[in-house]
């Protein structure tokens, strides 16, 4: 039987010329298409895909939330991102978000063919044609940033919202301390202020991505179960590895 694909994409040129390389494929039909966030849920309510192809930014909304919502209600979809923005950090997203696939629209065909049979049979596997090279990449410049056990939990505690003062009331050490680890923190970061050293953490994969519709700020942990059990596959190479240095920084900590 067919593997039942579902197209939603904003361009009418991609969802195009999806339909003529599927058109060559025995093995795949389109059991529906739409090129907006607000009309793919009902459609694919009806359509009862196999595998739903998505484009990461959709004229109406952000397609890896859509994705995710998707997920969330099927656990056994198979799941394909599609996107013009291949970064390590878009990979990285689609990884914790539960995707089955991640595919640049600048891939070959056959690699487009393969992660939507990817998909069809291990929608709970994730395959992407740089997912090794960027983890590399992440795995080294994490290492650079060596981040030590009390900058992680300043990070994880400027992620919550407390001052420098309630920082070193938490950690138990005096608050010029909490502010030189702050700064140090900062500093590493190439960062000014918390929000800035919020984002760059994000970017560089040290905290995750929250899906909360009201904020864009980054979560230590994502609150779905589903998505932490994915981290957890890679959690020996996203590891974060470090010593605590001895002397602090002049950056000033806000």
């Amino acid at each position: 039987m067919p593997i039942g694909l579902f197209i939603v994409d904003g361009q009418t040129l991609i969802r195009y010329g999806l339909r003529e390389l599927i058109a060559q494929q025995p093995d795949i039909d389109i059991v529906a298409e739409c090129d907006s966030a607000a009309e793919a849920p009902a459609m694919i309510a009806v359509a009862r895909p196999d595998v739903v192809m998505v484009d990461i930014s959709l004229p109406d909304g952000d397609g890896l939330r859509l994705a995710q919502d998707f997920r969330d209600d099927k656990p056994d979809l198979g799941i394909v991102i599609l996107t013009s923005q291949p970064e390590d950090d878009v990979i990285f997203r689609c990884l914790e978000s539960g995707m089955s696939a991640f595919v640049a629209k600048t891939a070959p065909v056959e690699e487009v063919l393969c992660a939507i049979r990817h998909a069809a049979v291990a929608p709970s596997s994730f395959t992407a044609s740089g997912l090794a090279t960027a983890v590399a990449r992440r795995r080294s410049l994490q290492d650079r940033l060596a981040l030590s056990p009390r900058e992680t939990e300043v990070l994880r505690l400027l992620h919550d919202g407390l001052s420098v003062p309630a920082i070193a009331q938490e950690m138990y050490i005096s608050v010029s301390t909490a502010k030189t680890y702050v700064a140090r923190l900062y500093e590493k970061m190439g960062a000014a202020n918390r929000a800035q050293a919020l984002m760059a953490a994000m970017h560089h994969g040290l905290i995750q991505y929250q899906r909360a519709a009201s904020s864009d700020v980054p979560a230590l942990w994502p609150a779905r179960r589903t998505r932490a059990r994915r981290r957890a596959s890679v959690a020996g190479s996203l590891a974060l590895v470090g010593s605590d240095p001895a002397e602090g920084t002049g950056r000033s900590a806000s």
